[in-house]
């Protein structure tokens, strides 16, 4: 390689690792001026009374990235101070989860950490970069997380976040206390019940379900509006469409 040659190449590199680095930038700052709607904080609000909520919304209007946000919260103990939800004062076990392995890993997996087949992209979503410090990936699933851990940044503690599906069985979400559990997308009773069980288990735990309701007022569905603990985010009003 010429003296010319090796200059630029050098000068590409250098490039890049900028590049790398604003956008780590660019998603804390992300996370830091998240400026939620007015239903996506009555969200966020009813956490701090309930232990189990339900963000109910159309399709594109949202509701996975408000959920993302606040997992992010959670794992990293940073809150804004405009947070109106529950705090956890302690590094904390997660499980997040949607229908199937693939939907996991392109809707939740994606929200919270990045675009899934661009690992270099990895902390440039809900969680920076500079929080994200090992994953461990799933068998059988392309790109997809199995389980990943968070600086806790208060504490100096480690937060542990895994991934599941609904298409694993009831069975699979049995076991194990967890302080949060999110769910994207409606749950078969059965799973949300062991979800559930989950999070009654420890003495602050929290499970927020974030869906669009495709099959009507199911038994899931009507149990959170009987007991008025479901916000609904519809679309008139919203700057712009996220999912």
């Amino acid at each position: 390689m010429t003296d010319a040659a090796e200059v630029l190449q050098n000068l590409k590199n250098y490039q890049a690792a900028l590049e790398a680095q604003k956008m780590l930038i660019d998603a804390q700052n992300n996370v830091i001026h998240f400026e939620p709607y007015e239903k996506q904080l009555e969200f966020y609000k009813k956490g701090s009374i309930d232990r189990e909520r339900l963000l109910m919304a159309a399709n594109q209007v949202g509701k996975t990235f408000c959920g993302s946000r606040e997992v992010s919260y959670h794992l990293t103990g940073l809150y804004p101070d405009w947070w109106p939800g529950h705090r956890f004062n302690r590094p904390i076990a997660v499980w997040c989860g949607s229908e199937t392995a693939d939907v996991t890993r392109d809707t939740v997996q994606k929200n919270l950490v990045g675009e899934p087949a661009e690992r270099s992209l990895w902390g440039t979503e809900a969680i920076p970069g500079d929080y994200l410090l090992e994953t461990r990936m799933k068998r059988g699933t392309p790109d997809a997380i199995d389980t990943m851990t968070v600086r806790h940044v208060p504490s100096g503690g480690t937060s542990i976040c895994g991934f599941k599906s609904y298409d694993q069985g009831r069975k699979k979400w049995q076991g194990s206390k967890r302080d949060l559990v999110w769910m994207d997308e409606e749950p078969p009773e059965d799973v949300y019940s062991e979800a559930l069980t989950r999070t009654n288990a420890v003495p602050d735990g929290r499970l927020m379900l974030t869906f669009t309701p495709l099959s009507g007022i199911s038994e899931v569905v009507a149990g959170f509006l009987d007991a008025e603990k479901a916000a609904l985010l519809a679309s008139e009003g919203l700057k712009h469409v996220q999912q």
